[in-house]
């Protein structure tokens, strides 16, 4: 685990982020897998970054949480998809949780986050995010958990967001022309993409903060303001 914890802000950046996205605080999910189907293939690694808010209102990286994944009873697995992630998923000195286990270690620290910052709900970010979407809900569903904090369907990708404000939808490509660092020996593992991913966000939705205050002056004039995050059916 790297970085600071939500506990160290100020009640002032709580209610930022509260307010920032309705009620939902943005975790980034990245997956390493043993394929393309979330059905059948082994899920092999999750990091989950959180992300912290300033009293300014700006967006920053916050810890990363990141575990190996034993692959669950007939899980496929195939070759090609190791040669680009460079695991070996029966390596026996790979330090691999049960998927149940490395969710809930994760769901725990999600639900802490939720807590300090006076979310509803967590919402996925993810680079092409259906992809970690997918492999998240097919492996809650496997591991039996009950308590998911994660908006089961809605999720904000930085491909579209990297696609819109720079011109690059490969994650790679859009951190390099964002002036973000990019180490192409470290890229393919879930807690390096997934801090890039977080960095990524960060820096997009920044930018974007002057058009976020002009909006927030309009929903408040709409009388949205206080609006519960999910009066609307759930959708962000």
């Amino acid at each position: 685990m790297s970085g600071p914890t939500p506990a160290t802000q100020t009640g002032a950046a709580r209610g930022l982020m509260a307010s920032r996205f309705r009620g939902y605080l943005p975790v980034v999910i990245d997956v390493e897998t043993g394929g393309f189907n979330a059905e059948t293939d082994a899920l092999l690694e999750i990091a989950a970054v959180m992300i912290d808010i300033d009293p300014d209102g700006a967006l920053k990286r916050g810890a990363t949480h990141n575990y190996h994944v034993k692959p669950f009873e007939g899980a496929k697995i195939e070759a090609a998809a190791l040669q680009v992630n460079g695991i070996d998923p029966f390596h026996p000195l790979r330090p691999a949780l049960p998927e149940q286990d490395a969710l809930q270690r994760i769901f725990r620290e999600v639900r802490h986050a939720m807590k300090a910052y006076e979310c509803r709900r967590a919402i996925l970010v993810g680079h092409n995010a259906a992809f970690d979407l997918g492999f998240l809900n097919a492996t809650v569903k496997r591991a039996d958990l009950k308590r998911n904090p994660f908006h089961p369907f809605s999720c904000f990708d930085t491909a579209t967001l990297g696609g819109a404000a720079l011109g690059q939808t490969v994650l790679a490509k859009a951190a390099m022309v964002a002036g973000l660092h990019w180490d192409k020996a470290s890229a393919h593992s879930a807690h390096y993409d997934a801090e890039r991913t977080a960095d990524l966000f960060c820096l997009v939705c920044n930018r974007l903060r002057e058009s976020f205050l002009l909006a927030q002056t309009r929903a408040l004039e709409l009388g949205w303001f206080t609006q519960p995050a999910e009066a609307d059916g759930g959708e962000p």
